[in-house]
């Protein structure tokens, strides 16, 4: 496993990353909500980079895994800045972007502010305006009340033995970056993961996506009863796959 450097930004957070060299159009995981890059899916595409000579970043945004400030700071606006300055400092050429479930989310917005720097979308189990439409949406009024009396609502998770701790700035700031309340053209391949017994994220929001999306290249592949987590082996290879098919696209172009 690599060492863990750190990337100071401007903003003066300090981003813990690993990052490969190789050949060819480079690969960066975007993690997902509370996930850190010491997860399943972001070793073992790193493996796969390694044995491919294939160019490869994968990071913790800020208040996550080991970089610095607090998890209950951050919100979506944060997380992408987070992301947009470590792929512009730290690659070279337009990049190939893989975001599982909240990643998903930021490598869309990020494709669309930063067109520049991708040329190439793989989305696993992708959840955007998850804030909006998935957790807001579901609050009861008392649950609503609560949250914006407060600043902040506890929710149980089935990811992690303490609960998720939803705040208002999270809610509020993730109206900022929805993608579904304007056109999004992307000009790249694009390539979408989803499970079928997925209970975060239903397959409708995989063809509200695919279908939002204005390209030339935009491609879903459903699989049947694999839930949010999409980490078996099976599920591995078929990311690493569809990655492969994806650069061989962006290289050609």
């Amino acid at each position: 496993m690599n060492t863990t450097n750190y990337l100071k930004t401007n903003q003066g957070r300090k981003i813990a990353y690993n990052q490969i060299s190789g050949t060819g159009v480079g690969v960066v995981f975007l993690g997902g909500f509370k996930s850190d890059m010491a997860g399943t899916k972001a070793l073992f595409l790193e493996d796969w980079a390694k044995k491919n000579k294939r160019p490869f970043l994968r990071f913790d945004y800020s208040g996550h895994g080991q970089s610095s400030e607090k998890f209950l700071d951050g919100c979506i606006s944060k997380w992408k800045q987070d992301a947009v300055e470590v792929i512009e400092t730290l690659t070279v050429g337009p990049q190939i972007l893989v975001g599982s479930s909240m990643g998903g989310w930021i490598a869309l917005i990020i494709a669309k502010e930063k067109p520049g720097i991708v040329c190439g979308l793989v989305g696993i189990a992708t959840a955007p305006d998850f804030t909006e439409d998935s957790m807001w949406s579901s609050f009861s009024e008392v649950q609503k009340k609560e949250l914006v009396k407060n600043g902040f609502l506890n929710l149980p998770s089935e990811y992690d033995d303490e609960p998720y701790i939803i705040t208002k700035k999270l809610i509020q700031d993730g109206r900022k970056q929805l993608i579904f309340k304007s056109p999004l053209k992307l000009n790249f391949p694009c390539r979408f993961l989803q499970g079928t017994a997925d209970l975060d994220v239903d397959v409708s929001v995989a063809l509200k996506i695919i279908n939002h999306i204005e390209g030339p290249d935009v491609r879903l592949t459903l699989v049947k009863n694999v839930d949010h987590r999409f980490s078996s082996p099976s599920n591995l290879n078929l990311i690493t796959k569809t990655i492969h098919s994806v650069t061989k696209a962006a290289e050609r172009s």
